[in-house]
């Protein structure tokens, strides 16, 4: 519905009340405050129909330093981040969504990340102690400042960050930002490329498969 639509609707409803009021007037009485009454049932009918057109705002959260959690749907500072849509479940797609947008990456890029780096836990920790959906190693995590890798948040921002370092780093070579990712920069610039590592070639192999299945389809997750 549109604000045309929503004020046009509003006032068909004053007008329907003006005349119901009319009908109640009785003899040796009459209904006082009228205009007031109009102008509240504008009121209501105003907030009743805005409130969840202004509920499709996103609901940003920061962790300052005391550890208190603060929210809001407006952001004033770029420390607060993404929490998920207001009025919609809690979802890995809006984050998702949000950071490919911030970062200007393919979402299904990120997706196939996450599901080789995690498969979509936000609890799992490597041997190597990489944490959270993006496994994200500690040095790493405090590169692109994320405090608690295990919010799922702060770790598809990190992720994110650090995934388009990769490939500004690379000129846009995915593979070779993959293998970084995996193996760090350091190892792909030694050997001018991806790295002879089993683990590394295996990972950046599996990542593009993700990232195709992903291009091609459109379920969620």
């Amino acid at each position: 519905m549109s604000m045309i639509d929503i004020i046009g609707f509003s006032f068909y409803c004053c007008q329907a009340f003006q005349t119901l009021l009319d009908g109640l007037m009785i003899k040796g009485y009459k209904i006082l405050m009228f205009i007031s009454a109009r102008r509240l049932l504008i009121s209501l009918l105003l907030f009743g129909l805005l409130a969840p057109i202004s509920s499709q705002a996103g609901i940003y959260r920061y962790v300052d330093q005391q550890g208190q959690i603060h929210y809001t749907n407006v952001p004033t500072t770029s420390k607060f981040r993404l929490y998920r849509e207001e009025g919609e479940p809690y979802r890995l797609e809006t984050l998702i969504t949000h950071f490919a947008q911030k970062f200007q990456l393919d979402r299904s890029l990120i997706k196939a990340v996450i599901k080789a780096e995690s498969n979509f836990n936000p609890q799992v920790v490597s041997v190597k102690g990489a944490q959270g959906l993006m496994q994200l190693m500690p040095e790493t995590a405090k590169e692109v400042g994320v405090n608690n890798p295990f919010d799922p948040s702060e770790s598809i921002y990190g992720g994110s960050l650090y995934l388009r370092k990769m490939l500004d780093s690379f000129d846009q070579n995915l593979d070779y930002a993959l293998a970084a990712y995996n193996a760090g920069p350091g190892a792909v610039r030694k050997y001018g490329g991806i790295p002879p590592y089993e683990e590394t070639q295996n990972y950046v192999q599996r990542v593009k498969r993700y990232y195709d299945y992903y291009s091609r389809s459109e379920d969620i997750l």
